[in-house]
């Protein structure tokens, strides 16, 4: 009798922590969400809210943004989502650290690049719960030509 309560209360633990897993993975994915529509809609004040302070973007041509400048040239319209469709996003978490991964049709006007590179691009962003807030810490993105 004791071994069967005890398997049961593991079972029990083993799929709380699934569900527990899940949902935080369902959050992180509903934060990117909210982050590409305010990245496209150009919403800084959400867009500042959803990034880490020492945010770093790696672009598709290998450059690196801060956060202060990348949200600066969406601001400025310098850099412009005319939209930024995600498809299925995997996420891993590891405590209070995350890493997303997707694929994602994009357009994008940047008044410096007028040939910048458009069409279908893989992302990876590093995600840190940041006093009860997931927030984007690091993201890459790379085409697929």
């Amino acid at each position: 009798m004791k071994r069967l309560m005890f398997s049961v209360f593991t079972c029990i633990l083993l799929l709380g922590s699934i569900v527990y897993a899940q949902s935080e993975a369902d959050e992180i994915r509903a934060v990117e969400h909210e982050r590409l529509r305010a990245l496209v809609d150009a919403d800084t004040v959400t867009a500042e809210l959803l990034h880490a302070d020492n945010f770093q973007l790696i672009t598709p041509l290998g450059g690196t943004l801060s956060k202060s400048d990348y949200l600066g040239m969406i601001a400025s319209g310098d850099v412009d989502y005319l939209f930024w469709e995600p498809g299925d996003m995997d996420v891993r978490v590891y405590g209070d650290a995350a890493v997303i991964r997707y694929q994602a049709e994009i357009k994008i006007k940047v008044t410096w690049a007028p040939d910048a590179p458009e069409g279908k691009f893989w992302h990876t962003d590093l995600y840190e719960n940041q006093g009860g807030q997931w927030k984007v810490v690091w993201s890459q993105a790379t085409q697929i030509k």
